[in-house]
């Protein structure tokens, strides 16, 4: 890749969800803003190589896509064959933009500062089905394809990209305006958000080209969104919960990989690599939450993490303790992230067999493309002493692993296990 695609690919990266936002406020047609927007990035592909990267990508990029928008109202205009409505559109337009300035200006409207989050909070509308919010923010905010976001959360690429679809024409045709919300409508609409925050962390820990110290990684991204969260929304305590959560992850991140780059798990990483002063900030996040008298499933997730570096301490694992916050955990979420981690912290308590128990209970329709769910029923099936089945589940993880050095660990383990 030569180095002005390079640029591009990074600029698309630090500003696609607040381009996007500006674009679509103007019409609320989040899909026809995201077309206006790829032709002005296929645009800069072909353009600056040769002219060079302009003085101000982001502005260059706005222009043109505001222009690519235009251009395609005119041709739909035409091709509706009703031009004298050009005047009445235009009209409706400058009132939107006035109408929204005024709401802006009111005192009881809140500001945030940030584009992107403006977006999200948009996409967490109560008129977007609960479903497929978190989805449509990753597309939005992030410019993930809907293909990666299927992956993630388990459904067929095709089903995510119609669900996706409807939720865009369901803003479009809704009118569901592009302000800023009130206090009222924040408090509702931020659980959405949040979640789909830490879907995008997520998303940013399994890349390997996330395990290093880039700014923007999806993995910092996330982080500074949870720090702008709060600063808009500073007394809500699962807003602490959720940054202390991911705070608490990122801190092994430097551990996940030797110098070789092999895959480090959990159990093995040197803890002289984790990042004290991170570990220190979560902590301090968490016990600020939990004085707030409202627990919530990210600030139990947290805990969990912050149960896990008892292990700097003493050097093992206090194992009871997480079985108990899972247990906890699962009271508000089932989620198989949360499964899976409380049938490992059973395995350390009751046994393999035990765990294994719990797994067999999950979806298998539904897992049987989960590379966390093959890689933990391999290990407890090898534990267990049920050889031929742990093989086959190694070879299913095997086989969902896009990572490189996580497949290479993982043959290793399989290799371990028939020895």
């Amino acid at each position: 890749m030569s180095l002005t695609n390079q640029t591009i690919e990074r600029i698309g990266r630090e500003c696609y969800g607040r381009l996007l936002s500006i674009l679509a406020a103007r019409s609320n047609d989040l899909a026809a803003a995201e077309d206006a927007l790829s032709e002005a990035f296929a645009e800069a592909l072909n353009r600056w190589p040769e002219a060079g990267i302009p003085d101000n990508p982001e502005a260059w990029l706005l222009t043109t896509a505001r222009r690519k928008r235009l251009d395609g109202f005119r041709r739909s205009i035409i091709q509706q064959g009703a031009i004298e409505h050009i005047g009445h559109a235009i009209a409706g337009e400058e009132s939107r933009r006035i109408s929204s300035q005024r709401e802006m200006d009111s005192d009881s409207m809140i500001e945030i500062q940030d584009e992107r989050l403006k977006l999200m909070f948009v996409c967490a509308h109560p008129a977007i089905e609960e479903t497929v919010r978190t989805p449509l923010m990753l597309q939005t905010l992030l410019g993930l394809d809907a293909a990666r976001i299927a992956s993630s959360m388990l459904v067929a690429p095709s089903t995510m990209g119609q669900r996706l679809s409807r939720a865009k024409r369901k803003i479009r045709d809704a009118k569901i305006p592009f302000q800023i919300p009130n206090k009222e409508d924040l408090d509702t609409r931020l659980a959405s958000v949040l979640e789909a925050i830490y879907a995008a962390y997520g998303l940013g820990w399994d890349d390997p080209s996330c395990t290093s110290d880039d700014t923007t990684s999806l993995t910092s991204e996330a982080i500074w969104l949870a720090r702008t969260t709060i600063d808009l929304l500073p007394n809500h305590p699962e807003t602490l919960g959720l940054l202390s959560l991911m705070l608490f992850c990122d801190a092994r991140a430097s551990a996940r990989r030797d110098d070789f780059d092999r895959y480090i798990p959990f159990d093995e990483q040197s803890l002289d690599k984790w990042d004290v002063r991170k570990i220190e900030e979560a902590e301090a996040l968490l016990r600020q939450a939990s004085k707030m008298g409202e627990v919530g499933p990210f600030q139990l997730e947290a805990a969990i993490q912050s149960a896990h570096t008892y292990r700097r301490l003493t050097g093992h694992n206090n194992w009871n303790e997480i079985l108990h916050l899972y247990e906890g955990l699962l009271r508000y979420c089932q989620t198989f992230g949360a499964l899976i981690g409380h049938a490992l912290a059973l395995a350390e308590t009751d046994g393999p067999q035990a765990a294994l128990s719990q797994l067999d209970c999950l979806d298998h329709e539904r897992v049987k493309s989960h590379l966390p769910y093959w890689a933990a029923r391999a290990e407890l099936l090898s534990r267990a002493g049920r050889l031929a089945e742990a093989i086959e589940a190694f070879s299913r993880a095997i086989g969902l692993a896009s990572d490189p050095a996580v497949r290479s660990f993982l043959q290793e383990r399989s290799k371990q296990s028939i020895a």
